[in-house]
């Protein structure tokens, strides 16, 4: 646990927006000193630039472009119409969580994230073009508040899904964890594994380590693919800053896991 909340503190630093604030101080600090304010001036640059640069949309959307358009989605799936082979060999439908609130008083899908409100409603999609398979959805507790697989759980339900058909994994902190115990109530049995499209391609990587069959389901895909040109992608925004920022995390957090020699 200490290993998890301090690899959750140095990596929370390395992000584009603590990272160049941390740049601009350092270099505010350094130009009130005569020799080294030249440097500090250096710093400065460099932050404000770096922040530019990350809010602009071509570059977000060069940033994580290779890591969504890893795998390719499942498309549209029309009634009585045979399934994709490699979907209608899954027995499980596995959906990774991607946060949620606390408010009281609101449906549990009104408390998930944006990223786990589409993770799940594609769930539930191949949920239900797979009768037979199991939902497994994932997310710990956190501060003594229900899971966040308890809330997935739930709006699931509230969606259609039998609840007989979900089960839950409340205890894994992050990715790697969620591949083991998804490992552990599997076994061998081919699975479609649901995640954010930028956060695809380390988690097939991890499953495929946890020897698991995944067949990559990607969704919620931030970047814009627009075939024809539009003035408007070259903009800034926070969007973008935020779309910069998830694909710096999903790198930083891919290297992290070779260098410990867990993914390849």
């Amino acid at each position: 646990m200490t290993f998890f909340w301090l690899k959750k503190f140095v990596s929370f630093w390395l992000m584009p927006v603590p990272f160049c604030l941390t740049l601009l101080a350092i270099g505010w600090w350094l130009t009130r000193g005569g020799r080294r304010s030249r440097a500090g001036r250096g710093f400065v640059t460099a932050a404000l630039l770096l922040l530019v640069l990350f809010s602009n949309k071509v570059v977000s959307n060069w940033l994580v472009r290779p890591l969504e358009t890893r795998y390719p989605p499942i498309p549209e799936l029309a009634a009585g119409q045979p399934l994709p082979a490699g979907l209608a060999a899954c027995r499980y439908v596995v959906v990774l969580g991607g946060g949620h609130g606390d408010a009281a008083g609101r449906a549990a899908v009104d408390k998930l994230s944006p990223s786990s409100v589409a993770r799940l409603v594609e769930g539930v999609r191949l949920a239900r073009a797979l009768p037979s398979a199991g939902l497994i959805v994932s997310g710990p507790a956190v501060h003594g508040n229900p899971s966040h697989a308890s809330v997935l759980a739930q709006a699931a339900a509230g969606f259609g899904i039998d609840p007989s058909r979900i089960q839950r994994i409340d205890t894994a902190l992050d990715t790697e964890d969620e591949s083991h115990a998804v490992r552990a109530l599997v076994g061998d049995a081919p699975v479609a594994l649901v995640t954010s499209a930028a956060h695809m391609p380390r988690a097939a990587a991890l499953f495929q380590a946890a020897g698991i069959r995944a067949l990559p389901c990607p969704v919620d895909f931030t970047g814009d693919y627009n075939p024809d040109f539009r003035w408007n992608g070259l903009n800034w925004d926070s969007d973008s800053l935020g779309r910069s920022t998830w694909a710096v995390r999903e790198r930083l957090g891919a290297l992290w896991l070779r260098l410990r020699g867990k993914i390849e």
